[in-house]
């Protein structure tokens, strides 16, 4: 049968991608037969209404999902849609409590209209009593009209009725709340660099985390990524070059792990350790169900990675009778770090770490400057699930999701990077890019700090919904 996901209207370019990785989690097989980025309504195909509640209900991005009774352009069509598609189940509803509920998208309807319109469904012959407050079944009208974005977007004319009216029967909500319970704004331990508490959410759902897998930050901060895996029932584990971030200034607590011991998920916290990417302690085996990380990107201050600069000879300090590099406060030496040299030793560590199936959920910036280029970075090891957008107006930045491929199966790299591990140190590599990004400054901060982007409610740009019974 066929089901409607409400999704919210932001982050347009990660709700179908996250979707189907919240069916993946959930087992459900899903074939989507409409969407469109406009819109928040969107049909989709599922084996039953449990899978199709299972999936919805791991979302943050959708806000609720309908068993589809009926869909036209105008009201006659919708009646007839639903004689068509519903009537056979009619009976099965007929003697419990029940609402309706009358919603549009970006228009409006005056109260005396949603009671006439609702005084329309009568034929469906419903006989149970009226509860406003925890019926039995919800069924939700839904009305869709053109709103701003896309009258701006694609130049087209506002309309006065809806383009789309829908009925469904209300199986499940999502879990959409949870990112205001993991607002910034509330947590213990942040820093201007942590990711906003919406799309850490949604990053971990990209890389399936679920319980009884194990998830790993490269570059742990003050560990959000982990923090919203452990959300989800994963077991983490964090690192970072600079152990100062995740310890936190306060020595008597670790700073990372105050942020499990506010949510109540001490028991998902594994450790994190000070290392990089190129000298990880770490087995090469493959032992990660996820690796979910924002790397850095040399935007204020160039990259570096542990290590001699090039041509400087090792020197082995002695003081005291003891190596340097055996003393309290050692801080080893460091070399200037290539973004594309980033980019495939993340690449080669998750092919190296992730178990067959695991995937790498990675964040890299963009412009939407055609003279500037920053491919997707690819690993014939590695299928790229998807790539969506988050877009400031002058740049972009990107979260690229990955499979692990089976021994044995490559994937197509035609169009991947050419700079191999030990090329591309130059600082220089990213002056295009900081110029873009240094002249809109102001921009960047809002969301380095989370705020411009967090979301009240569920996030919808326009419209409004309210209850009528008939």
């Amino acid at each position: 049968m066929d089901y409607l996901v409400r999704f919210a209207q932001t982050h347009e370019t990660f709700r179908r991608p996250e979707l189907e990785a919240c069916a993946t989690i959930a087992g459900a097989n899903i074939e989507i037969l409409s969407y469109n980025q406009f819109s928040p309504h969107c049909i989709v195909r599922f084996p039953d209404a449990a899978a199709a509640a299972a999936t919805v209900k791991r979302s943050i991005l959708a806000k609720d999902v309908f068993e589809l009774w009926g869909q036209g352009t105008t009201y006659e069509e919708l009646h007839e849609d639903i004689r068509q598609r519903s009537q056979h189940i009619w009976e099965e509803y007929s003697n419990i409590s029940w609402k309706f509920v009358f919603s549009c998208f970006s228009g409006t309807r005056s109260s005396e209209k949603k009671g006439e319109l609702m005084r329309s469904f009568q034929y469906m012959g419903f006989k149970g009593p009226i509860r406003m407050k925890n019926p039995e079944q919800e069924f939700h009208v839904m009305e869709e009209y053109i709103d701003d974005i896309e009258v701006a977007t694609l130049k087209v004319s506002r309309i006065e009725e809806p383009r789309k009216i829908y009925l469904g029967r209300k199986l499940a909500t999502s879990c959409r709340e949870d990112f205001i319970k993991y607002d910034l704004k509330k947590r213990r331990y942040i820093s201007t660099t942590s990711m906003d508490a919406e799309l850490s959410l949604v990053t971990a759902n990209m890389a399936l985390a679920a319980p009884g897998k194990l998830f790993f930050d490269p570059f742990v901060g003050t560990g959000s990524f982990i923090v919203c895996a452990a959300h989800f029932g994963a077991l983490t584990m964090g690192a970072d070059i600079d152990g100062r971030s995740f310890r936190g200034k306060d020595r008597s607590k670790l700073g990372v792990f105050e942020n499990f011991v506010q949510y109540k998920t001490e028991s998902k916290f594994i450790d994190t350790l000070t290392s990089d990417l190129t000298n990880t302690p770490f087995r090469r085996a493959g032992f990660l169900d996820g690796i979910v990380c924002d790397p850095p990107y040399g935007v204020r201050e160039g990259l570096r990675v542990l290590g001699e600069r090039k041509g400087k000879t090792p020197v082995n300090v002695i003081i005291d009778g003891v190596p340097a590099h055996l003393r309290p406060g050692f801080i080893p030496p460091k070399k200037p770090y290539g973004f594309e040299a980033l980019q495939n030793d993340v690449l080669n560590f998750a092919v190296r770490s992730l178990v067959t199936n695991g995937r790498l959920s990675m964040w890299m910036p963009t412009t939407n400057d055609e003279k500037i280029q920053f491919p997707v970075p690819m690993h014939e090891d590695l299928e790229v699930v998807s790539v969506c957008v988050q877009d400031f107006g002058n740049w972009a930045r990107r979260l690229i999701t990955y499979r692990r491929l089976p021994e044995g199966e490559k994937s197509d790299v035609s169009m991947a990077r050419k700079k191999t591990d030990d090329a591309g140190y130059d600082a220089n590599e990213l002056n295009a890019f900081r110029r873009v990004v240094r002249s809109i400054e102001p921009q960047r901060s809002n969301w380095l700090t989370g705020k411009k982007h967090m979301l009240k409610g569920h996030g919808t740009r326009s419209g409004e919904s309210s209850e009528v019974s008939q």
